[in-house]
């Protein structure tokens, strides 16, 4: 996998690091980029879940009203 190298403030790496429970800066930003690619999967998930219901509503016939 190639890798990428980048300046972050070190204050905000620290915290980052506090916050998730690890020791190295590398692998603390790493845990935060995966949580927050697969919270956008998870969102993906549930909007298109409920896209696909929302159009599954529209297909049924609907009731004659009168």
């Amino acid at each position: 996998m190639a890798k990428v190298s980048i300046s972050l403030d070190a204050e905000l790496v620290v915290e980052v690091m506090v916050l998730a429970g690890v020791g190295s800066p590398q692998d603390a930003i790493e845990a935060v980029v995966r949580d927050y690619i697969a919270r956008g999967h998870r969102t993906e998930a549930r909007t298109d879940l409920k896209d696909q219901n929302l159009r599954d509503i529209d297909v049924k016939p609907q009731e004659s009203q009168g």
